[in-house]
């Protein structure tokens, strides 16, 4: 057996099993014994690809810590990698990412070890869900989920994992299929939704451009009927129980998350990022809309604007179902929900309103939050929705 320096480490073919073994010096480990880390390769050219990424991922990230170890696997290191995420993300992000690793990243690839992940393994992934007839924004979701889980195996695990699998490209997404709805559609639904009692629900998705979960987390303690404006700080979210189905174990949240509990497993949380929070000027034909509800509305013991008939959260079922209804009556076809809302920054877009604003009144990104420009942006957005509503009929 003969043995050859290349740099910093050497390597040498095995003669028991005639594998090429790279070794690397790392120091001394606590008992006081010289520490090498090892790779090993079928081929000597294999060998010292590896030997060379090993020593780029220290030079990255530091020496490993004397635990790693060599023999860690996707999975034995998503074992390790869940439980700190749930103290980082928010439930609805730790439940895909969850999903991702449980459904499709163990059950293909979680048998390999992490010094091994190559961009083979990440197709299986894909052509795994692709098989399962999964969309391709899942599919892009798990890769990612993918990518983090490894990266994080190299700067929070100390494990080495090669350069190759991050170059990997995730599959390309389909082309959304939600579209605006057409103006006399939009103007269709307005006039049926005349005679619904819920009347001011779907011309806050249509005009107001509230999400879904933001339309039945608002309450009227966020309704400025003095100065006219809608405030959307807070979204309606069902949070999971730590154990399934075992409400007395507290609900699974991240540190530092902010919520407040409504009923059973319904919470207020915030917007996913503070580009939610915004501030939405209310034109007079909403303003009176939602003054006559709240005078026929029964009293809702969580202060929702819109809710069930008993006053408790509307689910996003009995939203879509009575949104499908009111379509129905109006003789259109089944739009869905979030097209309302893409058919507000359409109309915003055809009445010649900037850009800015559109941004602004969407929730992609704020300006109204912006206090030194409050007052100036929440008169410019104010300006922005009274053309809409005027196109729309809804204003002399």
């Amino acid at each position: 057996m003969s043995r050859r320096s290349h740099g910093s480490g050497s390597v040498y073919q095995r003669e028991s099993d005639g594998l090429w073994i790279g070794t690397l010096e790392a120091g001394w480990t606590t008992r006081g014994t010289r520490r090498r880390l090892t790779v090993s390769a079928k081929t000597k050219r294999e060998a010292l690809q590896k030997l060379r990424d090993k020593e780029r991922a220290i030079a990255r990230t530091g020496m490993p810590t004397e635990t790693t170890s060599a023999r860690a696997t996707v999975k034995s290191w998503a074992d390790e990698w869940l439980p700190i995420q749930e103290t980082k993300l928010a439930p609805s992000s730790y439940n895909s990412t969850r999903s991702a690793i449980t459904k499709w990243i163990i059950p293909t690839i979680g048998h390999v070890k992490l010094e091994a992940v190559a961009p083979p393994h990440a197709r299986a992934v894909h052509t795994a869900m692709f098989n399962a007839n999964l969309k391709p924004t899942s599919v892009i979701r798990a890769h990612n989920t993918l990518v983090k889980l490894l990266k994080d195996a190299i700067t929070e695990g100390g494990h080495h994992v090669p350069e190759a699998i991050f170059k990997t490209s995730a599959p390309e997404a389909n082309k959304s299929q939600r579209d605006a709805l057409p103006f006399t559609d939009a103007l269709k639904v307005l006039q049926a939704s005349a005679q619904d009692p819920h009347a001011s629900r779907w011309v806050a998705a249509l005009l107001q451009a509230l999400r879904p979960a933001e339309a039945r987390g608002l309450t009227w303690s966020h309704v400025n009927f003095e100065e006219d404006y809608l405030d959307i700080s807070w979204q309606l979210k069902p949070l999971n129980y730590k154990v399934a189905r075992d409400r007395s174990s507290g609900f699974r949240t991240p540190r530092n998350f902010e919520c407040q509990h409504l009923v059973d497993a319904y919470h207020l949380v915030r917007p996913k990022t503070d580009d939610g929070n915004r501030k939405i000027p209310l034109v007079p034909w909403m303003k009176a809309a939602l003054l006559q509800w709240r005078d026929t509305q029964g009293h809702s013991p969580y202060d929702l604007v819109w809710s069930r008939d008993d006053g408790r959260p509307l689910t996003d079922k009995e939203d879509v179902k009575a949104w499908k209804a009111l379509l129905a009556s109006a003789e259109l076809p089944e739009y869905d929900l979030y097209e309302a809302r893409h058919t507000a920054a359409t109309l915003l877009r055809a009445a010649g309103v900037d850009d800015e604003t559109i941004i602004a009144i969407m929730g992609h990104a704020s300006i109204l939050s912006t206090k030194a420009y409050l007052h100036t942006d929440i008169d410019r957005a104010r300006s922005a929705l009274l053309k809409v509503a005027k196109t729309l009929q809804l204003e002399a």
